[in-house]
């Protein structure tokens, strides 16, 4: 048995074991479909001004790893709003996307230093489990922060994830009527983002009738791993017309795969997070597009959440984030010079 699968087993067996001990009366949350929701746009109008906060109030943060600039950025709108209104933030995260032990340590080690406050990135849906019956006896509250989801977990701030699987695949019926072959490249096989990812592409591209998954495999997040990946569908596809990425890191890793079979003009690939890079290889014409889930915004909304649960408010369990297809022809109203972005998103929510 190697490292890696002793590691996951290992955390699967804590998780399991301290969660039968921890009964909640909550059900298993699914964020996608759970209907005691609200849009982040609507928390101040339905819930008020932020309330009063203790002296010193303290938020931590947990991160997937701070290696993928979605993670870092989603640190950056934590810090933002933590600043705005005199909060003290520590924000750390594992080594790597696959180190599950070493971010359970990180959170169980905040739990017990003080914290008023958790926001937590699984690495997976239960390696923190163990976390929420270490935090509920300390009454500290916890917030689950895209992507991966602790099915007992009372507050969950994120977007619709199956959703941006289903917006690349409508683009796909859009833009290729006369159907095709396309692929997936995963995230880690498991977790609750990579799969709702995952299916809601497959099960809308599907519907339509015209195209065929000729592929659908991991790519763990790696960006090396989903260059070999594609190089091997694109062998075995040549005539393949697009690629889903679970993230932008495996997609710009399929775009490299793209290029060197020269086949970019025929092959469009799509990522989902809305990283830096992504927007950069957008206007560069290598990939055609990204789900972009607003990685600043969303942290400074989860820390509103976080600081109204602070403050003793009833929110909902979920808050939903924005999301938003990028491709070359929309890329200039979410980002550039002079782009007020809230200002957008706001827009975009109130048309829907």
């Amino acid at each position: 048995m190697n490292s890696v699968l002793k590691t996951t087993l290992a955390v699967a067996l804590l998780a399991t074991s301290l969660s039968s001990a921890f009964a909640q009366d909550l059900a298993p949350l699914n964020s996608d479909t759970e209907t005691d929701r609200i849009d982040w746009s609507a928390l101040e109008s339905t819930f008020g001004p932020l309330p009063a906060l203790p002296e010193g109030t303290r938020a931590g943060g947990v991160s997937k790893t701070l290696t993928n600039e979605y993670w870092r950025s989603l640190g950056e709108g934590y810090q933002n709003f933590a600043d705005a209104n005199g909060v003290t933030l520590a924000y750390q995260a594992a080594q790597s996307e696959g180190d599950q032990l070493g971010q359970l340590t990180i959170a169980e080690g905040m739990v017990t230093t003080g914290f008023n406050v958790l926001l937590l990135s699984p690495q997976t849906d239960a390696n923190l489990q163990p976390v929420l019956e270490q935090a509920a006896a300390a009454n500290i509250p916890v917030v689950n922060v895209n992507d991966a989801v602790i099915p007992g977990v009372a507050h969950y701030v994120g977007n619709v994830q199956r959703d941006n699987g289903v917006r690349v695949a409508n683009w796909f019926i859009e833009n290729h009527p006369e159907g095709g072959k396309v692929a997936v490249i995963e995230g880690q096989p498991g977790v609750f983002a990579a799969v709702q990812r995952t299916d809601g592409f497959t099960a809308t591209i599907l519907e339509s009738g015209k195209f065929e998954v000729v592929a659908s495999v991991p790519g763990n997040w790696d960006r090396q791993l989903s260059y070999d990946a594609a190089t091997n569908i694109l062998n075995q596809h040549p005539d393949l017309i697009g690629f889903y990425s679970n993230n932008d890191g495996m997609a710009l890793g399929v775009v490299e795969a793209v290029k060197a079979a020269n086949l970019k003009d025929q092959v469009a690939v799509f990522g989902t997070d809305g990283i830096s890079d992504a927007y950069a290889s957008i206007r560069a014409g290598d990939l055609t597009g990204t789900v972009d889930s607003f990685a600043v915004m969303t942290g400074e909304v989860a820390m509103e959440v976080a600081l109204r649960l602070v403050g003793g408010q009833d929110l909902p369990r979920v808050v939903a984030t924005p999301q938003a297809l990028i491709t070359a022809d929309n890329v200039d109203r979410y980002s550039g010079e002079g782009v007020d972005l809230r200002a957008v998103l706001i827009e975009d929510a109130a048309a829907h």
